[in-house]
């Protein structure tokens, strides 16, 4: 289903917009998942006011996404607008046989995704400059992988430890990206970017909630683990941004599905397009700084949807 946009709003203002933003510009397309669909919101938003970036750098989901949008960077968003809304559980973590012992899961479900992507079969070939980012199992180092092939670099960047086997690699074991760099900007920053965009999901990057001192065991590990994904969120952005201009696009969303979920795909698309269009169209750049919408209210969890502390209760 393609998602309809209002018109854009021109303006003389020469500070205004993505047209402002000091190139080279990169997109950042961080983890999350299920959640990743939202990615596809904005990434109709940017679409819609002919936006290329000059380099992609990916993480997990984001990695796959946004492999797929340097190969088609100007008509990305509705082939993964089919796809998304298409796409089951089963079809990405298929039960069953287990491959080893090194995962819960076996990675066919993510290679026939990847097979069915239009995509070349080497980095070099897409047409925007692309980074998937992955983790070495024996350093904990970033793995930033900008050439060879592009199925083993989207594997790797996807493999969630323990849920997803590891990908060796160029002589390294490589586990999802999102570890240690879940929103990659210091990748992008490493890379030459002289700004970035941000498209970023989650309930990670929502306003944190009063904590009940009294409550499960599970509740205490996820809240323990949002902290730990926020923090180091928090703190490469505000990095980056003490030297270029980084760009937050917001999703708009406020009550996110189970992690599993994938029936919720095409509210996020559609929720997620309109809020980032409509911070684009307010956007203004004024030099290096952090520019998003702070202070964004949460919802409580409704039928079929849940708040960002049951999120993260669903996922351990």
């Amino acid at each position: 289903m393609r998602v309809t946009l209002p018109p854009t709003r021109s303006t003389g203002d020469p500070s205004a917009g993505l047209s402002a933003l000091p190139r080279p510009v990169a997109v950042v397309v961080g983890a999350g998942g299920v959640l990743g669909a939202a990615h596809v919101g904005v990434g109709y938003a940017l679409e819609q006011r002919g936006f290329v970036p000059d380099m992609i750098i990916g993480t997990s989901v984001g990695a796959l996404n946004g492999a797929i949008a340097a190969a088609h960077p100007d008509r990305a968003a509705p082939w993964l607008d089919h796809v998304w809304t298409q796409l089951r559980r089963r079809e990405v973590y298929p039960l069953g046989y287990l491959s080893s012992r090194a995962s819960v899961f076996t990675d066919r479900g993510l290679r026939r995704l990847i097979a069915r992507s239009g995509l070349p079969s080497r980095i070099e070939q897409l047409a925007v400059p692309f980074t998937a980012v992955a983790m070495d199992l024996d350093t904990g180092a970033p793995a930033l992988l900008d050439h060879g092939d592009l199925e083993s670099a989207l594997l790797a960047s996807a493999a969630i430890p323990g849920m997803l086997p590891p990908v060796e690699r160029e002589g390294r074991t490589l586990v999802d990206g999102g570890v240690v760099a879940y929103v990659p900007v210091l990748a992008a920053q490493q890379a030459g970017a002289a700004s970035v965009v941000v498209v970023a999901t989650g309930p990670e990057s929502s306003p944190l909630r009063p904590v009940d001192p009294r409550r499960r065991a599970s509740a205490i590990a996820a809240r323990a683990g949002l902290l730990l994904l926020r923090h180091q969120i928090e703190r490469d952005l505000h990095e980056v941004s003490r030297h270029i201009p980084t760009v937050v696009l917001p999703t708009g969303i406020d009550a996110w599905p189970a992690p599993w979920d994938f029936g919720h795909s095409q509210r996020l698309i559609s929720t997620a397009a309109l809020a980032a269009g409509r911070f684009l169209d307010g956007l203004r750049i004024g030099g290096p700084g952090l520019y998003r919408v702070d202070g964004a209210s949460a919802t409580s969890a409704g039928p079929g949807r849940a708040s960002a502390a049951s999120f993260w209760e669903d996922a351990l």
